[in-house]
C-alpha cells in the first residue's frame, strides 16, 4: 500500500517546531482539555478483543544532539527520522482524528503534525526516547487491534470501525480498565502530542489567540487572573515555592 502523508515542511522548521514543543507540552501547558475522564457511551464498537500490547523494545537512538547553541540556521539536521511509512501514515490519521479541521483552523495534518512528531521522536534525548516507545508501541497496538476486531489494518478501515476503538481507549477512566490501560495511556500522551505539535504553527497560535511581540499601549496592565492561576499550579507542580514569593520580590 502507497503511504498517503507526504511531509509538508523542511527538517529546519521542523526542528525549530519541536524546541517550542519542548516547553509546550513537557512543562504541561498544551493550552486544550487533552484527557477526558468519563468515557461517553457508543454503540459501534464489537466486543473488545481482550488485553494485549505489542512490547516492543526498541534501539535507543544515540548521536549529536543541538549542543547549547544550536544553529537552527543550518539546513543539516543533527539527527535522522525515523518513522517508517507506515508508521507516519498512522501518525497522520490519528492526528486528523485527535485535531479535524473545523470553523477555527485546519486540520492536523494539513499544518505538518505528523513531521513534527516525527522530529521529536527521532531525537535523541530521554524525554523524547520514552515516548518514541510508547506511541510506537501504540500504534502497532492500534494495527493489531483493528485486524483482530475488524480484519483491517488502522488505517485501512473505515472511519467508524476507527473510532470504535479509539472510544475505547479515548478517556483516562480506561486507565483502571486492564485491557485498555496501556493503549489508554499511549492514547493521552499522543494526543498531548498531537495538540502540542499544532499549537507551535502560526494557525495553532491564532487559533489559541496567542497575541504577542505587540506594544502595550499605557501601563502593562500584567497577567489575568486566570494566568496567574495556572502559573500557580505549574510551580506547584514543580515543587517550586509559592508564586507569591516570586511577586513579593
Amino acid at each position: 500500500m502507497s503511504k498517503i502523508y507526504n511531509p509538508k515542511m523542511s527538517r529546519r522548521e521542523s526542528l525549530k517546531r519541536i524546541g517550542t514543543m519542548a516547553t509546550v507540552v513537557m512543562v504541561g501547558g498544551v493550552p486544550v482539555a487533552c484527557d477526558p475522564v468519563e468515557p461517553e457511551t457508543s454503540t459501534a464498537s464489537p466486543t473488545p478483543t481482550g488485553g494485549h500490547w505489542p512490547g516492543l523494545e526498541l534501539e535507543a537512538i544515540t548521536g549529536p544532539t543541538y549542543g547549547t547553541d544550536p544553529i537552527m540556521t543550518s539546513p543539516e539536521a543533527p539527527w535522522p527520522l525515523t518513522l517508517t511509512d507506515v508508521q507516519r501514515d498512522l501518525a497522520a490519521v490519528l492526528s486528523d482524528m485527535i485535531c479535524p479541521a473545523d470553523e477555527r483552523g485546519p486540520a492536523a495534518t494539513d499544518v505538518g503534525v505528523p513531521d513534527v512528531i516525527d522530529e521529536w521522536m527521532s531525537a535523541p534525548y530521554s524525554r523524547q526516547q520514552s515516548d518514541r516507545v510508547q506511541i510506537i508501541n501504540g500504534l502497532q497496538w492500534l494495527d493489531d487491534e483493528a485486524e483482530l476486531r475488524f480484519g483491517s489494518n488502522f488505517v485501512a478501515a473505515t472511519e467508524e470501525q476507527r473510532i470504535a476503538i479509539i472510544e475505547d481507549i479515548a478517556y483516562r477512566a480506561q486507565y483502571d480498565v486492564p485491557e485498555f490501560e496501556l493503549p489508554a495511556r499511549f492514547f493521552s500522551r499522543m494526543r498531548s502530542l498531537v495538540f502540542g505539535a499544532y499549537f507551535t504553527t502560526p494557525e495553532g497560535i491564532e487559533d489559541v489567540g496567542y497575541v504577542g511581540n505587540v506594544a502595550i499601549a499605557g501601563e502593562y496592565p500584567g497577567p489575568t487572573s486566570e494566568a496567574m492561576e495556572h502559573i500557580r499550579e505549574v510551580a506547584e507542580s514543580l515543587n517550586l515555592p509559592p508564586i507569591t514569593e516570586y511577586v513579593n520580590q
